[in-house]
């Protein structure tokens, strides 16, 4: 078997080899236990993926949904922060496309001080035939409206935010009174950055409890996009830390990141 050399590529790769193991699984499986078709997919993903970077980039470290949270990743130079299964609930039910597989790359900052960051990402949508990663990073995502990209000029321009369709934030309806806009729901984080990458939303707002491999893999593709990425008060999203929490998210198109902050720290 031949896999790709570098990280990105191989990223998607392994993205990829899980979506494909996950979409065999559900034809299997079936949908009648929708209980053992999330524990049999989480299982089947995470063993695939540990696996192929065991064999592969056996020098790097891994952080995983599914696996023990090893301490030796906070001194290693490179993390594998993967989600083998984003979107549990949405991959038992039938005919739903809204899961996804993440895989990220987290490198240690070796040539100065500070913080590593994410150097490579994909985000997999096996349902959709869909995998964005920063291999080859996707086009800016286009105004919804020319000249009028915020609230306020019709039903083009209304902004669009992503948002949980089990849990949303309390604070995103007001949110979404305050803007005028519309919140659209959608299962996987993965899946909701996503839309924002693509365009199909102009933002996806979190505040519900993540962490960092529910939003690692998208942000990364997010970044490769030129989006903005941020925590809800503006600061930035770190990972590979002790406490792999992360629990709030902003992904946006640049011209309405002000807007969005502006909004939230008001609330």
């Amino acid at each position: 078997m031949i896999t790709p050399a570098g990280d990105a590529a191989f990223a998607r790769w392994l993205a990829r080899a899980a979506g494909d193991a996950l979409l065999a699984l559900r034809d299997e499986l079936g949908f009648h236990d929708a209980l053992m078709l999330k524990n049999a997919g989480d299982k089947i993903s995470h063993e695939l993926l540990m696996g192929a970077l065991e064999r592969w980039r056996p020098g790097d470290a891994v952080l995983s949904e599914e696996g023990a949270d090893d301490p030796v990743r906070l001194g290693a130079d490179r993390v594998w922060i993967i989600d083998p299964l984003d979107g549990t609930r949405e991959f038992s039910e039938e005919g739903r496309t809204d899961w996804a597989v993440h895989v990220a790359l987290w490198r240690r900052a070796l040539s100065r001080p500070g913080p590593g960051e994410l150097v490579a990402g994909a985000v997999g949508m096996p349902a959709r035939g869909i995998i964005l990663g920063t291999d080859t990073p996707p086009a800016y995502p286009p105004l919804r409206a020319e000249g009028a990209p915020v609230p306020g000029a019709g039903a083009a321009g209304t902004l669009r935010i992503a948002c949980s369709r089990s849990r949303p934030p309390a604070f995103l309806t007001a949110l979404a009174e305050r803007l005028g806009a519309e919140l659209v729901p959608m299962g996987s984080a993965g899946v909701k950055v996503s839309a924002v990458v693509t365009g199909e939303v102009d933002a996806y707002v979190h505040a519900g409890g993540q962490y960092e491999w529910d939003s690692a893999a998208p942000v990364a593709v997010a970044r490769a996009t030129g989006l903005h990425t941020s925590r809800i008060d503006g600061s930035v999203l770190d990972y590979n830390q002790p406490d792999p929490k992360l629990p709030d998210l902003l992904v946006c198109r640049k011209d309405l990141a002000q807007t969005l902050l502006g909004s939230l720290s008001s609330l």
